[in-house]
């Protein structure tokens, strides 16, 4: 039994073509005609060739490896980003390397030395907080660099792909004022994030706008179980909601938990909004009504900006923005038998920009 090791010039001359085109193909180094590409890949996929990823390290003096640094793989949000990242990688022939920070400046240092030791092709960067890593501060303009999801408004440096955090925000506030809400409590992890702030803000000064109601703003942090505990604390200690929107995947498991250890049903007495859209959310007896993140259009464009970028376009940094959308199951309760509806169906409310902001009143 013949055991050769299948090498590039085996493909070349099975897809009839030059070892440079069937190497382009796999380093990317060049663009290929698709025909081609495609002819490269079947031959490949027929002879079982791979890769020698360390001969192609020692040529090139840099391997076709992406580091992708979120803060915290226990979040199924950054869980399912880091999946697609590392499909859209595989198909350009790239692998990827995952750290977490934890959310912790300290470790996020640490873990992006390690990512840069690797001499990495280009790095995925969700930050902990809106600076710039002090890691990274020497390989900006160096080495391709994309910031995903938690990303300054004001723009980057890099470029960055992330959500319309304040559009996110009114979306869920606008539903709940349409349905008659005005007391209504906001579950946010942390207001030292950006993204998080602008969610805040855009529901805070819609319903201030719209209804004259100051909303209550409570931090719960990035665990749920610790969480849940601060809202059923919170819960307990104060008059019930009308709703609550929460602003992330976690606070909403921190919502639920804190009602269901309360036994306070959904949507009545207590209406909620939840952030993300995973399938528990519609397999629930009452199914929640969340706001959806675009996830694998985000990664998609996370991995286009930072192919790009390792292909050589130098072009000044981009800052991309996508929209989130509405989810509605049942779990917010319609009051408006009460109200006015001419008035709170409106499905063109907005805020106006000509009225001062207040600011929500925060619970730590």
């Amino acid at each position: 039994m013949n055991s050769r090791r299948v090498t590039i010039r085996d493909v070349a001359g099975r897809a009839g073509v030059s070892i440079a085109t069937v190497s382009n193909v796999f380093s990317g180094n060049k663009p290929v005609n698709e025909d081609l590409r495609e002819r490269v890949l079947l031959a490949a996929k027929e002879l079982a060739y791979q890769v020698d990823r360390a001969a192609s390290q020692l040529r090139s003096g840099q391997a076709r490896v992406v580091g992708v640094l979120v803060p915290d793989l226990d979040d199924v949000f950054f869980t399912s980003l880091v999946s697609r990242l590392e499909v859209l990688a595989q198909a350009d022939g790239y692998d990827i390397v995952v750290a977490s920070s934890r959310d912790d400046i300290g470790l996020e240092q640490s873990r992006l030395n390690t990512l840069l030791a690797w001499r990495p092709s280009g790095l995925i960067v969700v930050p902990c907080s809106d600076e710039v890593p002090q890691a990274l501060a020497a390989e900006i303009g160096r080495l391709p660099i994309v910031f995903a999801d938690r990303v300054h408004p004001g723009g980057s440096v890099v470029d960055t792909v992330a959500i319309d955090n304040r559009e996110a925000g009114e979306i869920a506030a606008r539903h709940l004022l349409a349905l008659g809400h005005r007391d209504v409590v906001i579950a946010a992890s942390s207001l030292a994030i950006s993204p998080i702030r602008e969610r805040v803000r855009g529901a805070s000064e819609l319903i201030r706008q719209t209804a004259g109601c100051e909303v209550t703003v409570i931090e719960l942090g990035s665990v749920a179980e610790h969480g849940a505990d601060l809202f059923r604390n919170w819960l307990e200690r104060h008059p019930q909601p009308s709703a609550v929107i929460a602003l992330t995947n976690v606070t909403t498991l921190s919502a639920l938990s804190a009602l269901a250890r309360l036994k306070i049903d959904i949507p009545e007495p207590v209406s909620v909004v939840g952030f993300d859209d995973y399938p528990w959310m519609s397999a629930r007896k009452t199914g929640l009504t969340a706001i959806r993140q675009p996830i694998a259009e985000l990664a998609a464009a996370t991995w286009q900006r930072l192919r790009a970028r390792m292909a050589g376009d130098s072009a000044p940094a981009q800052n991309i923005v996508l929209q989130t959308s509405l989810q509605v199951r049942d779990s917010v309760r319609d009051l408006t038998a009460a109200t006015d509806r001419g008035t709170v169906r409106d499905p063109d409310l907005l805020p106006n920009p000509e009225r001062p902001a207040a600011s929500p009143k925060a619970v730590h």
